[in-house]
């Protein structure tokens, strides 16, 4: 799937730094591709980081902002979070 922008939003922000959180159906590997967040090339800044929420999955991972250029945003592959219940 494509990024949508109403699907990312700010959680917290400060300092220079924002967190936000981000949902689709898309996984972890399109996510993690350089230029998938470009339509938000214009508010995501270098060390911000995302919780990307994959909805089809589901699953939940860290993702911080690599670079951006101006022209493409590249993020980290991501730190896995465990949604496992041994209960």
């Amino acid at each position: 799937m494509a990024f949508a922008y109403t699907s990312l939003t700010a959680l917290a922000y400060g300092n220079s730094f924002t967190l936000w959180h981000y949902i689709g159906a898309d996984a972890k590997a399109t996510v993690d591709s350089a230029g998938f967040f470009n339509d938000a090339i214009s508010v995501l800044k270098v060390n911000d980081v995302i919780l990307v929420v994959d909805s089809a999955t589901p699953t939940v991972t860290w993702m911080v902002v690599l670079s951006n250029d101006g022209t493409n945003v590249d993020v980290s592959d991501g730190t896995a979070i465990s949604l496992t219940d041994t209960d």
